[in-house]
């Protein structure tokens, strides 16, 4: 028993002393981490007109697709709305007495996929018509009303897509009494159909201007490298392990791609502010409600977290690759 209880302190020592030796590693690793990241950026602002440059490179090329898509989100709401908009015109037969009529408008309203039915009555079209063309003197001269009893029809909002309207449409014309039915939707297939490939077209082109962001951040932290070239062989000389030579790499290209994101975001934020009084005065004079929407707070992080993310892997391809060159056997070689 007494050595029992002569071993249990020395198991609760050992373990505080584990427990001591993580915390001080961790710290050590956290303390080297902020060193590095502020050494880091404390080298690129020693020369700020080359960080400024690659900064404004990178802010042009991730500032277009951004717009691009902010502009293509923009047009599909506008055109979900003409979508909700879509009414059917159903022409009635010229004979067809004005009490069956309404009989017909009852009955397709009484649809689940219709949300009202209005009747335009062949009298009442042709009075419309005289007030709003001006063709007074020679519509007196007709012998008889050549306007036909018309329904206007609005689908219910599940049925408001081209293929929901369509159905309808069908239905409609099959009726006793219908002689025409016009919906207009093409046009607005057509609309979806071109943002559907720009959109595509906007995907490659940021992918390519992502590559292009890599390549830039991976070619600055190469001059980087040979730059500090001496520095790096010391480090492995007395023994630096690799994942300490390319943490300040690392931050480099993080820091290059916040730098970059922010001036994306400037970029982007300046030519809303540019645009939008000529476009908010063309949608006034289409009576639309067409607005050009930023990206907000969370596109604008999210914007951000992009660059830097790209800003580290292009870092991480340069250090990857040229890193390795880069042997302490150099130095006899010299």
């Amino acid at each position: 028993m007494a050595t029992d209880s002569r071993q249990k302190p020395d198991n609760r020592r050992g373990a505080n002393r584990s427990r001591s030796l993580l915390s001080d590693q961790a710290r050590s690793y956290l303390g080297h981490h902020r060193k590095v990241a502020r050494d880091s950026i404390q080298r690129m602002w020693k020369t700020p007109v080359a960080s400024a440059m690659t900064w404004t490179v990178m802010g042009v090329a991730l500032a277009l697709p951004v717009a691009l898509l902010l502009l293509l989100t923009s047009l599909q709401g506008v055109s979900a709305g003409w979508e909700s908009t879509a009414r059917i015109t159903a022409y009635l037969a010229m004979d067809l007495p004005a009490e069956e009529a309404r009989n017909m408008a009852a009955d397709i309203e009484s649809d689940g996929r219709v949300v009202s039915v209005q009747l335009v009555e062949r009298d009442q079209a042709l009075a419309d018509f005289r007030a709003s063309s001006g063709l007074d003197e020679a519509l007196d001269f007709l012998e008889e009303n050549p306007l036909p009893h018309t329904l206007l029809i609005t689908p219910e909002e599940s049925a408001r897509s081209a293929e929901g309207v369509q159905a309808l449409v069908t239905f409609v014309e099959n009726m006793n009494g219908i002689d025409q039915v016009q919906v207009d939707l093409g046009w607005l297939q057509r609309l979806n159909a071109m943002t559907d490939i720009l959109a595509r077209a906007v995907w490659a082109l940021a992918l390519l201007l992502g590559a292009a962001v890599i390549l830039v951040i991976g070619n600055t932290v190469r001059l980087a490298i040979e730059n500090r070239r001496d520095e790096i062989l010391v480090a492995k000389l007395v023994g630096g392990t690799d994942a300490f030579v390319r943490r300040p790499f690392l931050y480099t290209g993080a820091w290059f791609g916040l730098g970059g994101g922010l001036v994306a975001w400037l970029l982007i934020q300046a030519s809303l502010w540019w645009l939008s009084g000529p476009i908010e005065r063309l949608a006034g004079l289409y009576r639309s409600e067409f607005t050009l929407q930023g990206p907000g707070f969370d596109g604008a992080l999210a914007l951000i977290i992009v660059a830097m993310l790209l800003g580290w892997l292009g870092a991480w391809v340069a250090v990857r690759r040229h890193l390795d060159d880069i042997e302490p056997g150099d130095i006899a070689g010299g």
